[in-house]
């Protein structure tokens, strides 16, 4: 989601290159077995992306309540960080959550950018890292590891979902709309992926730059391009924004949008009548039949009086994935293989619907159709069954 380069990425993670910022990062204190195990929670508190930090972090909460507040036996304190999205304030972040806090597990964060210096952590130290949705693809790719674990999705992912499910329906040829930024590349690359597996082509990707909206430029475009659908990435107030101007620009009829989730997860409200109809792919939706979606929904309900939404099914999986890795240790938070070797053998019972993880550490999930009605992204059908991230360049040690 955030604006940053895949280079800047992976000079983030293997340089602590963020934002300019330059750090080495402690190594994590050893804790005698019994004691109370701290995690962190590094995620956004303040600004932009407050209120998934917040969602990601009830939901993590509301699942260690269902323990009885231990993991591996051993009682659990969580240690919230507020990371501001800001990448150059990352490195200072972990360091405090990895030494005067002596975090012995992590969990975090939202923006792809200040996920790297947890990424590189993790590496480094060979701590436990649970990625709530952070969706850069070199996380569980080029820069995966036996400490990084991912419990929400990859960038690719959605996309993939709906090229393949516009394919199946007889598109044939599709444009894609986006930001110039990594979630938009990453995005595109899996939408044509999609587009192809079904025999469909995408012929055009427009882009502008992050955070610019004004979007009338590509929207001019569009009418000449001859395609099928046009599908898009944007979220947060450019989605908001994308989405009318798509309207009014008499669009609608003539080329039917649609798009990764997040083109409408959290807006709907704001985007009003210019949404109604419009087809998304995500891991989550509204109307999930399941018993673990119904109990979580009315358990979320109660403790945060908000509805459940994707950030916080997210939060609540990353916890289920953490303890799940430390019974198998006994609450060792240092045993990285054994963890890891417990995560990946697990079938994780998710309100999204039951999910494993892939050998780059990424869920293997269910991408479903969904389609704004009456304020509700619907789930209509299936968009890609047991997906799983390409994992390309993921070289496991």
């Amino acid at each position: 989601m955030p604006a940053m380069s895949r280079r800047s990425m992976l000079e983030g993670a293997l340089g602590g290159a963020l934002g300019g910022a330059t750090a080495t990062l402690l190594a994590a204190p050893a804790i005698a077995q019994g004691a109370t195990l701290k995690i962190g929670l590094m995620l956004p508190f303040s600004g932009t992306f407050a209120a998934l930090g917040e969602a990601i972090a009830a939901a993590f909460a509301l699942y260690l309540k269902e323990l009885d507040g231990k993991m591996g036996g051993r009682i659990v304190e969580l240690v919230r960080v507020d990371d501001e999205s800001d990448p150059a304030k990352a490195p200072s972040n972990v360091n405090r959550l990895l030494g005067r806090e002596k975090a012995e597990a992590l969990v975090g964060t939202v923006h792809s950018g200040v996920v790297m210096a947890l990424v590189q952590a993790a590496r480094e130290q060979q701590i436990p890292l649970i990625i709530p949705n952070a969706g850069n693809v070199a996380a569980t790719r080029d820069l995966c590891s036996p400490s990084v674990f991912r419990s929400s999705f990859s960038n690719w992912q959605p996309a993939y979902g709906m090229g393949k499910a516009l394919a199946a329906k007889g598109v044939k040829k599709a444009a894609w709309v986006t930001w110039e930024y990594a979630a938009g590349k990453e995005s595109a690359e899996g939408f044509g992926d999609g587009l192809r597996s079904g025999g469909a082509e995408l012929t055009k990707v427009l882009t502008l730059p992050f955070p610019e909206t004004n979007f009338q430029p590509l929207l001019a475009q569009l009418p000449g391009l001859k395609v099928d659908a046009v599908g898009s990435f944007f979220a947060g107030g450019g989605a908001i924004q994308f989405v009318k101007d798509y309207a009014a620009a008499g669009l609608r009829d003539k080329l039917p949008l649609c798009g990764s989730g997040f083109l409408t997860e959290g807006v709907l409200k704001a985007q009003g009548a210019a949404a109604e109809g419009i087809q998304t792919a995500l891991h989550y939706g509204d109307g999930i039949e399941n018993p673990k979606n119904t109990a979580f929904r009315a358990a979320y309900k109660t403790v945060t009086n908000r509805d459940a939404d994707v950030y916080a099914v997210q939060g609540y999986d990353a916890a289920q994935m953490l303890a799940i890795g430390l019974a198998a240790t006994k609450g060792d938070a240092s045993a990285v293989k054994d963890i890891s070797a417990a995560i990946r053998a697990a079938k994780i019972d998710s309100p999204r619907g039951a999910f494993t993880v892939s050998a780059s550490h990424n869920p293997v999930q269910t991408i479903w159709l969904r389609e704004a009605k009456n304020g509700e992204n619907r789930v209509i059908g299936v968009a890609a069954e047991s997906l799983a991230d390409p994992g390309t360049g993921c070289k496991m040690a």
